[in-house]
């Protein structure tokens, strides 16, 4: 008798047990429920794209202006006269280099490739110059064979409409961080122009090269 007792009670403790586990198996999967209608409710709808300003957008994007002009303005083949300076007190070291710029890709970026020699050694870099029309920006790119990295600046010209100010980051290969750096692009005259590049930034910024470019 007392083991039919034991086992009635067992399996009445299991029964509750079970009961109490469906219970709130059913809550969380109505309070999950619940949520997620909440969530899908507040979600809001997306708005309907206008294919017609998209295009509107994109052809205002891909289309060259009044900056691509000034770009294609400076086809051809230059001399350069190079000067550096390793540090603020440092005295400066001549080279001279040859570029060849064109316009490519319809006119929408401008490709500029020199040689020369420098500190003894043979110098080719490639730079290219885009005006981004979503952002109202220049957009300088810079590689050479004295490196292995890539360097990007931006900048805006001025209100003259003779210089632009890029700025943007290189990086030291011998403390291997990025350092600011700023380059001051100024249209002297039609067959004249100057690029001037400064290191550091604040009281330690010097200027570090200085082209001076005619053009052939």
């Amino acid at each position: 008798m007392k083991k039919l007792l034991l086992s009635m009670a067992l399996l009445a403790m299991c029964f509750t047990s079970c009961k109490k586990e469906e219970k709130t198996t059913t809550e969380t999967e109505t309070t999950t429920t619940s949520t997620d209608s909440v969530a899908k409710t507040e979600e809001a709808p997306e708005a309907p794209r206008d294919s017609v300003a998209e295009m509107k957008a994109w052809e205002a994007y891909m289309t060259p202006g009044d900056a691509h002009k000034m770009l294609a303005a400076e086809n051809g083949t230059w001399s350069n006269e190079m000067t550096f300076w390793h540090d603020a007190n440092a005295q400066p070291e001549k080279a001279m280099s040859t570029s060849v710029s064109k316009m490519i890709l319809g006119g929408r970026y401008q490709e500029t490739n020199y040689t020369g020699e420098m500190m003894g050694m043979q110098f080719e870099g490639r730079s290219t110059v885009a005006y981004d029309n979503a952002i109202k920006q220049y957009v300088s790119t810079w590689i050479d064979n004295m490196g292995t990295g890539m360097m990007v600046m931006k900048g805006v010209m001025a209100e003259d409409g003779k210089s632009i100010e890029f700025n943007g980051e290189m990086v030291d290969p011998v403390t291997g961080k990025a350092e600011m750096c700023r380059e001051l692009y100024t249209i002297v005259d039609d067959k004249t122009r100057k690029m001037e590049m400064f290191s550091g930034s604040g009281e330690k910024q010097f200027k570090a090269m200085e082209i001076v470019m005619k053009k052939k």
